[in-house]
C-alpha cells in the first residue's frame, strides 16, 4: 500500500488534526512521512492612494518564515517520534504552494498526499481558490483529505 505521505501543513488548527491522522495512518501502514511547508514569498509593495506601507525587509520577512516553518515542522516530526513513526522535513519559498506540495511529492518520491481541506468560502473561494483543491486537480499521485 502507501510507503511516504507527503503532509502538507500551515500550522492550523485543521492542519494539526491532519498532522495528527497522517501520522496514525502511517504508523498502521508502517510508512514514513515528510512534513512538509510552503513558505510565502516576499510580498511585493504596493504603492497609491490607500496603500499600507510594510517597514518588514526582504530579508527579515525571509528569516520570519523560515522561523515560522522551523516551529511548525519541528512540533509535527516530534509528534511522529512520539508515536514512533520516522518523519523527515521539507521547505521552499513559493507563491504558488499547491505546486510547491506536488513539487515536494514528487522529489521525495511519496505514494500519496495526505492534506488538510481548508475551507475558503465565498467570494475567497472564488477568487482564489483552495490549495487543497488545486492539488486534488493537478496532482498524478493519489491524494486524501482530511475534514
Amino acid at each position: 500500500m502507501f510507503r511516504h505521505l507527503l503532509v502538507p501543513t500551515d500550522g492550523s488548527e485543521i492542519a494539526q488534526a491532519a498532522t495528527e491522522r497522517a501520522i496514525a495512518l502511517a504508523k498502521t501502514l508502517g510508512a514514513r512521512i515528510t512534513f512538509f511547508y510552503a513558505q510565502p514569498d516576499f510580498p511585493l509593495p504596493v504603492y497609491g492612494e490607500g496603500a499600507l506601507i510594510d517597514p518588514t525587509t526582504p530579508e527579515q520577512f525571509r528569516k520570519a518564515a523560515a522561523e515560522e516553518a522551523a516551529t511548525i515542522l519541528n512540533a509535527a516530526t516530534e509528534k511522529a517520534s512520539e508515536a514512533g513513526v520516522t518523519a523527515d522535513t521539507d521547505t521552499v519559498v513559493s507563491d504558488a504552494p499547491a505546486q510547491a506540495i506536488i513539487d515536494a511529492a514528487e522529489r521525495h518520491a511519496c505514494d500519496l498526499i495526505f492534506i488538510a481541506s481548508h475551507g475558503r468560502s465565498g467570494i475567497a473561494r472564488l477568487l482564489l481558490g483552495s490549495v487543497t483543491h488545486k492539488v486534488l486537480s493537478h496532482s498524478k499521485l493519489p491524494v486524501l483529505v482530511y475534514r
